[in-house]
């Protein structure tokens, strides 16, 4: 993939030239030409393809695969579309169009997904090609969010700040949408596609758990390759991904996922929607075998045309140069004596905040999980406010996270007490971060028509029994995810306790399982027991915090202390009355 192969492929667009333009926000790629002209004529073939929806031209069943392809679903009670925000990364100009499309086409709110995404869940069909119209003018679409092909690539919201990293997972998260985007191989696979890329030594991303996960990383010599990791995935059935090839050089990283995907497009199932995922295929034909396909498929492909060329890196590189942080002492007073004078100020600090690289500045989370709250759900006057504080203190960017938060990834830490004062003032302060209150859900029965049961109102009745911040933080660490039916939209298979939403009789009920993990040590939670009604549901969340907290050892966490003493007495608790 050398520097022309990469616009010039037929029929792969690429869109994205390197430095081509000036940019108003430091650390943030901005679109050229080509990347508007490619929006602009999606936006314009689907406006007529509505057209002709609205008109009878088209049936539903006709219309269903091209309204996929840009992002618009049919739920229960209106359409939902589902905005791409590429790596987690909006500048306040994208946010502020956001809250204002919440407020003039939806009911004046947005959803953040587990996929770095944005969801508006009441949309009408005829507004949208005004919508599609109105992101692409500030660089946005609905492209690679639904349908048969490589979704929104998702990556680490610290990146570019965190003081662990060791490589920037925005750049090759960049060239993957680049070489993915209408790629004709690849638009039309199998089943859909997720990749995530990690470049620290901390999973932030849920790597193993994606049909592809990349660690990006530095050998002695100071030289950039990839880990790759296949067939991980949730849902129906949950694996978790394998190694497939511990170091592949920068230079042949687009050609190795390449590889990937074509051996999945040749052999992977299209009979059958639920044995068609990556995940399936690696299972069936064991890690060895797909291995060797990859490899044999790998050396097939003609260089340079698959050879990521050094300029072409540099150039998306410097696209995502840091911002102008100043030289600032590492410690603040002012920081220490706000942390000192205020409780819940200090409270925040401790969980909401992590370790830039920058002396002086800080990495500030934003919960969307207040007590009682609908997890991942921001209103359009939340959204143009924190865009204000967001352009005040963080170089007007802000991060989406894989668990449905936001981040301001450079904040001084002088600025610290003044941020969050303000954030309280709007109901952003919540201090949960990675706590029992920092629920992951998805839509569930509310919106969703694959849904079983309803996974909000569980989530709200979860946080508002456990709505204290002390006793969130005297607990510690400890994710809850929640998902209405088994297609896994909210992860609860790695959960440290996960709740899946079943019919039962008609009724809905909750099955629990323990002992997940999203990190590198991924792993997938077991059944506890029959499933539970609502109201049990939460009693038993309660019961089993009690029995962590009566036999936990010191600086042990909820996931440790299941480990080491197991599910028994989590199980025999609960069910005892049986």
């Amino acid at each position: 993939m050398t520097a022309t192969a990469f616009r010039a492929d037929p029929g792969i667009p690429g869109p994205g030239t390197f430095g081509s333009e000036p940019d108003d926000h430091a650390g943030i790629y901005r679109y050229d030409d080509l990347d508007r002209r490619f929006v602009a004529e999606r936006v314009e073939q689907f406006s007529k393809q509505v057209t002709r929806r609205l008109a009878g031209e088209l049936t539903e069943d006709e219309f269903k695969p091209l309204r996929l392809m840009n992002g618009l679903y049919l739920q229960l009670h209106a359409y939902m579309l589902r905005i791409a925000v590429p790596y987690g990364v909006l500048t306040t100009t994208q946010f502020r169009k956001l809250s204002e499309i919440g407020r003039k086409y939806d009911k004046g709110y947005g959803h953040f997904t587990t996929r770095q995404n944005l969801q508006f869940n009441w949309i009408k069909l005829e507004d949208t090609p005004a919508i599609l119209g109105e992101l692409a003018e500030v660089d946005m679409h609905a492209l690679q969010t639904s349908g048969n092909c490589v979704r929104n690539v998702t990556t680490d919201q610290f990146v570019g700040a965190s003081a662990d990293e060791i490589v920037d997972g925005r750049v090759y998260a960049e060239i993957l949408r680049q070489w993915t985007i209408a790629h004709p191989e690849f638009t039309y696979l199998p089943r859909k596609f997720k990749i995530a890329i990690m470049g620290s030594d901390s999973d932030r991303a849920a790597i193993r758990t994606h049909d592809v996960g990349v660690i990006a990383k530095r050998n002695e010599a100071g030289e950039t390759g990839f880990t790759f990791y296949v067939g991980g995935g949730l849902g129906r059935s949950p694996f978790v991904g394998k190694l497939v090839r511990e170091w592949v050089p920068e230079q042949d990283f687009a050609a190795y996922l390449e590889a990937i995907l074509r051996v999945y497009n040749q052999y992977g199932r299209r009979d059958n929607i639920y044995k068609a995922r990556i995940k399936i295929l690696v299972h069936q034909l064991g890690i060895d075998k797909f291995k060797a396909e990859v490899e044999e498929e790998f050396a097939r492909l003609p260089r340079p045309k698959f050879t990521l060329a050094p300029e072409i890196v540099e150039g998306i590189r410097a696209r995502f140069a840091s911002p102008g942080l100043e030289r600032l002492p590492a410690e603040s007073a002012e920081f220490e004596r706000s942390k000192a004078e205020n409780v819940e100020f200090a409270r925040w600090s401790t969980v909401n905040l992590a370790a830039h690289k920058a002396p002086g500045y800080a990495i500030v989370s934003v919960s969307l999980k207040p007590a009682g709250g609908i997890p991942g759900d921001i209103t359009s006057e939340q959204m143009d406010t924190l865009a204000d504080l967001a352009d005040r203190y963080s170089f007007g960017e802000i991060r989406v996270t894989h668990a449905q938060n936001l981040v301001l990834a450079h904040v001084r830490k002088d600025d610290l007490f003044d941020l969050w004062r303000q954030l309280d003032a709007i109901g952003l302060a919540t201090a949960n971060i990675g706590l029992i209150g920092d629920i992951i859900a998805c839509p569930g029965l509310d919106y969703c028509a694959l849904a079983n049961a309803r996974s909000i109102p569980l989530a709200q009745a979860i946080s508002a029994r456990f709505a204290d911040p002390a006793r969130q933080q005297a607990i510690g660490e400890l994710g809850i995810k929640i998902s209405g039916c088994i297609n896994a939209c909210g992860h609860h298979h790695v959960g440290h306790i996960g709740i899946l939403g079943v019919d039962k009789r008609g009724e809905e009920r909750y099955q629990i399982t323990i002992g997940g993990d999203a990190t590198l040590t991924t792993a997938i939670g077991d059944i506890i027991g029959p499933a539970v009604t609502e109201e049990a549901a939460v009693d038993a969340i309660d019961t089993m915090v009690e029995i962590y907290l009566a036999n936990r050892t010191e600086g042990e966490r909820f996931l440790d202390t299941i480990r080491r003493i197991g599910h028994g007495p989590f199980k025999e608790s609960i069910y005892a009355a049986d």
